[in-house]
């Protein structure tokens, strides 16, 4: 069979959409999921027993689970337990949220960690209050150490964003399949979008390598 390249410019107009919706999926939940990350990995790293139990339980229950079983749990299962039904594209960017802010929450977790108890031993010293002490001194720090594997979470949401076609959110993948559907022309067709991925990836790892490279890592 040949590669019939011609199938590709009529193809890209909708494979296109469909990376910009993947974008727009993958940037907001990131958003959102880095918002909970921060406060449930605080919890987790300064929190009491119970904050610490909270922000626990939330990370294990939603690491523990495939994202693809949260957004159908999301999308099919709360209208009954709750009567209140989400559109598939709300319910993708909240899959991200929730699935995101888990493992952000360990890596934030984990920065805040590795600082040196000798910084904050010093800031006490100086009479710095808790909230003080965080914001100018852990806080900076502990970011620049969460640079790289936040970096790599980003990737890992951008490419789940793929699972969300059980659901029919039209992001790059389900594009794919219905731009296939019509031409049959399957070699042509996903080996585009593969590409698109990987412009995308490795867009966000350059993006990503440049800030680590002007944050040194302490």
């Amino acid at each position: 069979m040949e590669f019939d390249f011609s199938v590709i410019p009529q193809a890209i107009p909708e494979l296109l959409a469909g990376a910009r919706l993947t974008l727009y999926i993958t940037v907001t939940g990131l958003l959102g999921g880095f918002f909970i990350g921060v406060v449930a990995g605080t919890a987790r790293a300064y929190g009491n027993r119970l904050i610490n139990a909270i922000a626990m339980t939330y990370i294990e229950l939603i690491r523990g689970t495939p994202i693809v079983v949260q957004v159908m749990f999301i999308y099919f299962a709360m209208p009954i337990l709750l009567d209140m039904r989400l559109d598939a594209l709300t319910s993708a960017i909240a899959a991200i949220v929730i699935n995101a802010g888990a493992y952000i929450a360990e890596i934030v977790r984990g920065s805040l960690l590795s600082i040196s108890r000798g910084y904050i031993e010093a800031g006490k010293a100086l009479g710095i209050t808790n909230w003080q002490l965080f914001r100018d001194i852990i806080g900076p720090l502990a970011f620049r150490r969460l640079v790289p594997p936040l970096g790599n979470q980003c990737i890992i949401s951008l490419k789940d964003t793929s699972l969300f076609i059980v659901i029919g959110v039209a992001e790059l993948t389900r594009q794919g399949q219905e731009v296939m559907a019509s031409t049959f022309r399957a070699v042509e067709i996903w080996s585009t979008v593969a590409v698109l991925y990987l412009a995308m990836t490795l867009t966000m790892t350059v993006i990503l390598r440049v800030v680590e490279k002007r944050m040194k890592i302490l």
